[in-house]
């Protein structure tokens, strides 16, 4: 297990920004060249890693599953949190979402009660408008930590909410009359805890099932509701 493992916090470490060769793995990872093709090939049929032109390469959402992996082998959670660039997780979250008809803005940037407030992703599809807070957390988190994050991403969406509509907001929500904004955190494993104060902590590799089921879970789910007599078109754009 320990060989897998290193072949896969290799990768993690060399794919970032290009591909990487069979060679380079190997010494990387201290692996037999036999050995390391075996648990390549493994890895390639569980389409966690791509061979071409006698490279390997591993997109965004791979290199994710190829983190999950190296930490159910045993890997160190921080040592698997640096190894990750922090867009990759907003990148995930975005294309995900786009894929199942969301409009996705990320990094939204806003002013409130005289404070700069900042959202990783906001995506509408109507009437709802997710604020995602993306959590790159290198530990375990205990219940007062997780606390806080979520309260903090309540506070957030509440603010975005009572700001709207913006013409400095730069979100994509054309002729709706209200909007439901719902908090959100994103980490890169599950924990312990599914939801904090009927937030939902959402593990990457599980936002298209979070997706999936969120619209029968929306009213039990902490929200906030925004109505307008007149048609929101052009102040969410």
């Amino acid at each position: 297990m320990s060989v897998e493992k290193n072949i896969v916090i290799a990768l993690l470490r060399m794919s970032a920004h290009s591909p990487v060769s069979q060679e380079s793995i190997n010494m990387e990872a201290k692996v037999a060249g036999s050995v390391a093709s075996k648990l390549l090939q493994r890895l390639q049929d569980d389409g966690l890693v791509n061979l071409k032109d006698a490279e390997y390469e591993a997109d965004s959402l791979q290199r994710m599953g190829l983190a999950v992996r190296a930490l159910s082998l045993g890997a160190d959670l921080e040592h698997v949190s640096q190894l990750l660039e922090w867009q990759e997780f907003e990148s995930i979250a975005g294309f995900a979402l786009e894929r199942n008809g969301f409009d996705v803005a990320k990094n939204v940037r806003f002013k409130n009660s005289r404070r700069r407030w900042e959202l990783d992703v906001v995506a509408c599809k109507k009437p709802l408008i997710l604020c995602i807070d993306c959590k790159h957390w290198q530990r375990a988190l205990h219940l007062s930590a997780l606390k806080k994050i979520a309260e903090e991403q309540v506070e957030r969406t509440e603010a975005v909410a009572e700001v709207l509509p913006s013409p400095s907001i730069k979100i994509d929500c054309h002729g709706w009359t209200k909007a439901t904004f719902i908090p959100v955190v994103l980490s890169l494993v599950e924990g312990k805890f599914k939801f904090y104060d009927d937030v939902p902590i959402v593990p990457i590799l599980k936002i298209q099932d979070f997706i999936n089921q969120l619209p029968a879970y929306v009213d039990s789910l902490k929200h906030f509701e925004k109505k307008n007599t007149k048609t929101l078109d052009d102040h969410f754009s």
